[in-house]
C-alpha cells in the first residue's frame, strides 16, 4: 500500500490511551473487548465493524479510535475509517488534515484509496479521514459506490472499523450498518436513557444488523473496569 509522501506518521497520539498507557485499567478493558470480538470472528467472517451509540457525547469515537489500535498492536493490519460525515474528529485525533478522504472517494470514483489513508506510527493502523462534510451524507452512504468501497477496503485490510455518527441522530449509521459484518453499540453510563438504547436497538434489529455486542462508556473510576463489553 502507498502514502502519498505529503502525509507524515503521527509522532504523539494523547487521545490513543492503549498506546500512551498501555498498562491502565482502561487498556485492559479494551484488549478484553478485542479478545471477545475475537471469539465473535471463530466461526464466521468478521471483516468489517460499526461502531455507533443512541447519543452524542457517548465517546463512541474514542472507542473506535482505541479499538483499532488495540487490534494493530496484535499485528493485524486495520482500517479506521471516519464515516461520521457530519462531525468527522478521527482527523484531530491523530493529527491529520482532512482536506481528503471518504467523501473524495465516494464522488471521485478513479480516486485511490490508497492514496488517501494515513498510516500511524503504529505500522499496521491506517486512517481514512472523513474528507469534506458533503450536503448529503446519508444518500453518499447508501450508494454503490460505498458498497464497492467496503468490498476494496476488507479485501485489503484484516480489519476495517468505521466510525458512525449516533443512530438515533441520523439513518448513516443504519444504513452502514446493515452493510457489514458486525455492529458495536457504544452506551454511555447516565447520558443514554433504556428508553433511546432500546429504540437503538430496534432500529438495528429492522435492517437484521448483527449487533456483536456493547460497550459501557463513562462508567465512574473505580478499582473495577471502565468498560464493560457484553454480547
Amino acid at each position: 500500500m502507498s502514502v502519498n509522501s505529503h502525509k507524515h506518521r503521527v509522532d504523539k497520539q494523547t487521545a490513543i490511551i492503549v498506546k500512551t498507557k498501555p498498562g491502565s485499567v482502561v487498556s485492559e478493558q479494551f484488549r478484553t473487548v478485542r479478545t471477545n470480538i475475537q471469539y465473535s470472528m471463530v466461526d464466521k467472517s468478521l471483516k468489517s465493524i460499526v461502531i455507533t451509540s443512541a447519543v452524542q457525547g457517548a465517546g463512541k469515537s474514542f472507542v473506535a479510535a482505541n479499538l483499532s489500535s488495540t487490534f494493530a498492536l496484535e499485528n493485524k493490519r486495520v482500517l479506521l475509517v471516519d464515516a461520521d460525515l457530519r462531525k468527522p474528529t478521527v482527523h484531530r485525533t491523530f493529527n491529520f488534515n482532512n482536506h481528503s478522504g471518504l467523501t473524495t472517494l465516494l464522488t471521485h470514483p478513479n480516486e485511490a484509496l490508497s492514496d488517501l489513508v494515513y498510516l500511524t506510527d503504529m505500522g499496521n493502523l491506517s486512517v481514512l479521514t472523513s474528507g469534506p462534510i458533503p450536503p448529503n451524507p446519508s444518500e453518499l452512504l447508501a450508494t454503490k459506490r460505498m458498497e464497492e468501497l467496503i468490498e476494496m477496503m476488507e479485501s485489503e485490510y484484516d480489519l476495517v472499523i468505521f466510525d458512525m455518527p449516533p443512530i438515533l441522530a441520523v439513518t448513516d449509521a443504519q444504513i452502514m450498518s446493515g452493510r457489514v459484518d458486525g455492529v458495536i453499540f457504544v452506551i454511555p453510563n447516565g447520558k443514554a436513557t433504556k428508553d433511546e438504547v432500546m429504540k437503538s436497538k430496534k432500529m438495528l434489529d429492522m435492517i437484521h444488523a448483527n449487533v456483536i455486542g456493547a460497550v459501557m462508556n463513562r462508567m465512574v473510576p473505580s478499582k473495577h473496569s471502565h468498560y464493560y463489553y457484553k454480547e
